[in-house]
């Protein structure tokens, strides 16, 4: 079907030419829609024929219920596949996107930068921050050599090994 892009406005009777054009055809569809739908259900579903006795009248309802059972069956498999390949698609769906997600990651530079300097591109100018981590470090051996010494005070006067 091809398409035409017109760079000016098509004149009214054109335009009302089309527009009956296109009813037509939908008209036509509609009607060759209803002779196939027609044309099925004369295939499938032949003429009822209502039985006289009621021994008659049961096996036509037994038949009918395995006709619908086999329908149910079928409408359920369908079900069942429609189902599994739309999962699929999901599956595939999400692996190409994170396909299209990777990069290759550049190499990086090596940047010699101050604490201080690292907080302040992190944070912005707005929030002050300062650290210095020397002074962090010295007080952290501090502690800790402290805490070493009361252990052993603990210890050398409450064990003895002779």
């Amino acid at each position: 079907m091809t398409v035409f892009v017109l760079s000016h406005p098509p004149p009214p009777l054109f335009q009302s030419l089309l527009l009956q054009i296109g009813e037509a055809m939908l008209e036509e569809e509609a009607r060759e829609a209803e002779q196939e739908k027609d044309q099925y259900m004369e295939e499938s579903c032949p003429p009822l024929s209502i039985p006289n006795c009621m021994q008659e009248l049961q096996e036509l309802c037994r038949k009918v219920h395995k006709q619908i059972d086999l329908v149910d069956d079928e409408r359920y498999d369908m079900e069942m596949k429609m189902k599994k390949s739309n999962k699929e698609i999901d599956d595939l769906k999400l692996m190409v996107r994170d396909l299209g997600g990777k990069f290759k990651k550049p190499a990086l530079k090596k940047v010699r930068m101050s604490a201080d300097a690292m907080l302040a591109a992190l944070l912005g100018s707005k929030h002050k921050v300062s650290m210095d981590l020397r002074a962090n470090l010295k007080q952290v051996k501090k502690e800790v050599k402290e805490e070493v010494g009361a252990a052993d005070s603990l210890t050398s006067g409450t064990f003895r090994y002779e």
